[in-house]
């Protein structure tokens, strides 16, 4: 890809959380092709972890694997220092680890969403203000979901804190401003959940204005983009199809 804004990513490390698998894994890979060394974050998938890490080393960059349950707080806060011992400072973080479980409102419990809260919301606030207190600068961005847009009520849990980082991105976006630039990618039918396959996408596909559905490196792209830019910040990308501005659920 042509970076046309004139800052290189090349010589950066990054910290990816989720990024043994799908597409933690999938922006991991195209960090690493621009020349970025990742600390790949994983909390059960360790043999995909090495595995990333493997791939990434092929590129020609450094990679390492850093193993933490994002849902626990106290691991939540040791995961950055441990990251910064292995790779040295920081310079791009990107929140991608997540949980996708089916729960109604009336289905999910106390424990339930407290878990997603950590995950999605607590963890995120903990590792940016860890890598704002290097005091040298540095990008976030934070994965949402198009469905934040919506009323989801079949991943009730999910739904709750994927809203509360979106909230969380305009905020650190003023808080960490000028040093610091946050911002987000909400994705929409880009991968199908788990245990389902592309025929679920296929079948969805009609929900968008675009009537397609997209793929993990037109997600990485946007990211690059956002991390590329010096004049952006507290801004979300919706890599969709068009599919916020409808309104409702898929079909």
């Amino acid at each position: 890809m042509m970076d046309n804004s004139g800052t290189t990513l090349a010589g950066r490390t990054a910290l990816v959380t989720g990024a043994a698998r799908r597409l933690g894994r999938a922006i991991a890979l195209a960090l690493a092709q621009q020349g970025v060394h990742v600390v790949v974050h994983y909390n059960r998938s360790a043999d995909e972890a090495v595995a990333t890490c493997d791939e990434i080393r092929r590129l020609g960059v450094s990679a390492w694997h850093v193993q933490a349950d994002l849902a626990d707080i106290g691991q939540a806060e040791t995961l950055f220092e441990r990251a910064v011992g292995e790779a040295g400072p920081i310079d791009i973080l990107v929140n991608s680890a997540s949980t996708f479980e089916k729960e109604t409102i009336w289905e999910t419990s106390a424990q339930s969403l407290e878990a997603n809260l950590r995950l999605h919301a607590t963890g995120p606030l903990i590792l940016a203000r860890a890598l704002a207190g290097q005091n040298r600068g540095g990008a976030i961005v934070n994965m949402l979901d198009t469905r934040v847009t919506v009323y989801d009520r079949q991943h009730a849990a999910y739904h709750i804190s994927k809203r509360v980082l979106l909230t969380l991105t305009r905020m650190l976006a003023l808080e960490l401003a000028p040093a610091v630039a946050v911002n987000a990618v909400a994705p929409g039918l880009i991968l199908p959940p788990a245990g389902q396959d592309e025929s679920y996408l296929k079948k969805l596909a009609h929900c968008n204005p675009l009537n397609r559905y997209g793929d993990p490196g037109q997600v990485a792209d946007a990211i690059l983009f956002l991390l590329r830019s010096r004049f952006i910040t507290g801004q979300v990308i919706y890599v969709d199809g068009g599919y916020h501005m409808k309104g409702h659920m898929y079909d």
